[in-house]
């Protein structure tokens, strides 16, 4: 990989251009060039690596299964919503010596992202941009353009200082260990240093009671403090002498700090954390819009990469449309609009790898399969049991409730059915009755009035659809009937806990603003699921904030568009393992609840706590896309809170002029939160503009359930929700009653 391959990058059938690829001697960047002009064409961290797949795993590769064999080709997978490097190597042998060394390099346990690591990796990847020369020794007026490219604006006469102070060898240029000198000293973290200093008695090192006092009196950890100090000392202290001494030096405080522990989301949350055996209805279920579309809804397209994606960020509700293609083959798209078609059977195939995959890490819990208004065949229990999946669940003692954890590695279908579950269960039927869109009557009439506005209607596809549906498919629907709303009365009365309904965003808002608490309690039986307007054509999304006060389980948004409504989306999921699954707080699970997010007093439970952050400094932000060159940030932090409506808020700091790599703050935020069970909190950076709208740096969201006290790092993300090492907000936070 270092001697570097030529291989065939391919974007399309006739788009197969050769580049020479090669791995820096960092080994954690690859960069490529043009074989007929030699440049460097791009280049890419080994970092933004999330997977590699082997053979034709990718719509292009298999447009080109007849021309090239599956053992030459691969798929290189970024984080985020950047797009697949679909590659053709020489021979079978060159394609899985990229394969087998790219997976060797991203394998979390091949290279530790420690703080000190994701520092010498930056540090690495900056030299290697400002060394114009490529002679390995950086001069002054090569460190004088890094520092703009940093996001540092520095006065000449501290620069030249500092650049003195590090050249020991007095050659007038850094190279190696000086350079990393230099970037230390630059770094330096005085509001750490002080911090450190206020607990150490001689200003050079934390002793093991000094450690248990800090974390005691600031972190508020109350439980085996001596035992949690130890571990801390082990991990993150570099100093071996310093180790058996059981003290913490200044860099290790600093190390500590920067790790997972130190972050402002509480580590026992990023794990499975919460009891999974309570009924469906009573959990947050992560839900995508339109699974298959990477881009708009009229002429957009359609790619299993949408599934995929989906998968991999934790959704648990997925949509599969059907319709009919040539040869009798099922097609998915968007009906009435232009967007292309992927083939049904694709569809089923990238479920079956990722269903319950995420990466190395499994994902149990079932996926809800929520099908438009037009059914075909699902991929429903792969097993002995196809032909009558409900079976297995009887002997399982299934009840018309079942929990994430009776149903896991199971898809459930949502759709329509003849009859009720309880006659399923009795045997299935012999007659097949017309079904019309009567049962999804609102989203049907919303795709019809979108094609008519998107000038896509074809004859007789915006009449009333009529079909009969088969009673084997009819049998596959179990626990998620769709049933039409006619209100909660009639819901109370006539529907069952194992049906669900539809509900345009526009529906549900007039139902929260009319008939709040009704609205809460139904979801405490039954499953709800909200989808965008029709309106919506550019795939952009509404809040799903305001659905999940009352309770809404399936709240789909289009995860290929990115945005404040994906960030409390990912914010929500991240916690319990990231499985797609979040419970309820107890009062939103009580079938006689009062409560009503419009009236926060209607909650049960302690009054409102006051949630105080002070904003201390900032790390390493990126720059801007596309700001011009040698341009430098004026950074401002904003602290948006999204809750019930007296919860929801937002404050910010003063913007610091011309500095992205260090900036100060030092204020102090203070929010009001009358219902913290349901509240998100978003950070974002932006960089302010005077004259026209601030540009987003970075953002981190994260519930309030998540939120750890005392001095923490937000390791912030990019726009498409991926990491941005080794950018961060250092931070304090105190929560009272």
């Amino acid at each position: 990989m270092q001697q570097g391959t030529l291989m065939r990058k391919v974007k399309s059938k006739s788009w197969k251009k050769q580049r020479y690829f090669k791995l820096q001697e960092d080994c954690m960047t690859i960069w490529y060039q043009s074989k007929r002009t030699g440049k460097t064409e791009s280049a890419f961290s080994i970092s933004d690596v999330e997977t590699v797949r082997e053979g034709h795993q990718s719509e292009v590769l298999q447009s080109l299964a007849e021309e090239f064999p599956p053992e030459r080709c691969f798929t290189i997978v970024f984080y985020g919503r950047r797009g697949n490097l679909d590659l053709i190597a020489g021979s079978a042998e060159e394609a899985q010596c990229w394969v087998q060394g790219l997976r060797q390099l991203i394998e979390p346990g091949s290279f530790p992202l420690t703080f000190a690591l994701v520092s010498r990796t930056w540090i690495r990847d900056w030299f290697q941009k400002a060394d114009k020369n490529k002679d390995g020794r950086m001069n002054f007026k090569e460190v004088q353009r890094l520092l703009k490219m940093m996001n540092v604006d520095m006065n000449e006469d501290h620069a030249l200082r500092l650049f003195q102070d590090a050249d020991k060898s007095e050659s007038g240029t850094l190279e190696g260990e000086e350079f990393v000198l230099f970037y230390k000293a630059l770094t330096q973290r005085e509001e750490v240093l002080s911090l450190f200093q206020e607990f150490s008695e001689d200003g050079k090192k934390l002793t093991l009671l000094e450690l248990v006092d800090f974390l005691r009196q600031e972190q508020l950890e109350d439980e085996g403090t001596e035992e949690l100090a130890m571990e801390l000392i082990d991990k993150y202290e570099p100093s071996e002498t310093a180790q058996a001494r059981h003290v913490l030096s200044a860099d290790g405080f600093l190390m500590y700090l920067c790790s997972p522990e130190g972050s402002i989301f509480n580590p026992q949350h990023r794990v499975l954390w919460q009891d999974m055996s309570q009924p469906l209805c009573h959990y947050f279920i992560s839900s995508s819009h339109n699974t298959y579309l990477i881009e708009d809804q009229l002429r957009g397209q359609s790619s299993i990469e949408g599934y995929i994606r989906a998968l991999k960020r934790g959704c648990r509700c997925l949509e599969v449309d059907c319709w009919d293609g040539p040869n009798g083959e099922p097609m998915v798209y968007h009906g009435h609009t232009f967007t292309s078609k992927i083939p049904f059977r694709e569809v089923v195939s990238a479920l079956g790898k990722y269903a319950f995959k995420q990466g190395k890490t499994l994902l149990p819990y079932p996926l809800l399969g929520a099908e438009g208004s037009w059914l075909c065949w699902p991929p429903a229990v792969q097993d002995s049991r196809r032909q009558a999946p409900w079976r297995h669940w009887v002997a399982q003692g299934a009840s018309l409730s079942p929990t994430p954890q009776e149903l896991k590695h199971k898809i459930l279908l949502k759709g329509k059915k003849i009859g009720r579950l309880e006659d399923t269960l009795d045997g299935p039927g012999d007659e097949a009755p017309d079904v019309s869109d009567d049962d999804n009557g609102a989203e049907a009439e919303e795709e019809r009035r979108r094609a008519k506005v998107g000038g896509t209607q074809h004859g007789s596809a915006l009449q009333k659809d009529k079909e009969t549906l088969a009673q084997a498919l009819s049998d596959c629907v179990i626990y998620c009937k769709n049933v039409p709303f006619r209100g909660f009365q009639e819901a109370r009365s006539h529907s069952r806990p194992s049906e669900i309904s539809s509900l345009s965003e526009a529906k549900a808002r007039k139902l929260i603003r009319d008939e709040g608490n009704e609205f809460v309690r139904h979801n405490t039986w039954q499953l709800t699921r909200i989808y965008p307007s029709g309106m919506r054509t550019d795939s952009s999304n509404y809040s799903p904030q305001e659905m999940w006060n009352v309770g809404c389980q399936i709240v789909a948004l289009n995860f290929q568009t990115a945005g404040t409504e994906m960030d409390l989306c990912d914010g929500l999921f991240s916690q319990n393992g990231s499985c797609g699954y979040v419970l309820k707080p107890p009062f939103m699970r009580d079938e006689e609840t009062l409560f009503n997010p419009s009236d926060p007093s209607s909650r049960e439970g302690p009054g409102p706590i006051t949630l105080t952050i002070q904003v201390i400094s900032g790390q390493q932000l990126p720059k801007v896309a596309n700001s011009k060159e040698g341009a430098i940030i004026d950074p401002l932090v904003r602290v948006e809170i999204y809750g019930v409506p007296a919860d929801q808020a937002h404050q910010e700091t003063k913007y610091i002029e011309n500095n992205g790599f260090n900036p100060r703050w030092d204020e102090t935020l203070h929010f009001q939160l009358h219902v913290p069970e349901l509240a998100l909190i978003r950070f974002v950076v932006e960089d302010y503009d005077k004259t026209s709208r601030n540009d987003f740096v970075g953002q981190f969201t994260l519930a309030f359930a998540n939120i750890k006290p005392g001095y923490r790092h937000i390791h912030l993300l990019s726009k498409d929700g991926t990491n941005i090492p080794p950018s961060s907000l250092f931070v304090h936070i105190r929560i009272t009653e």
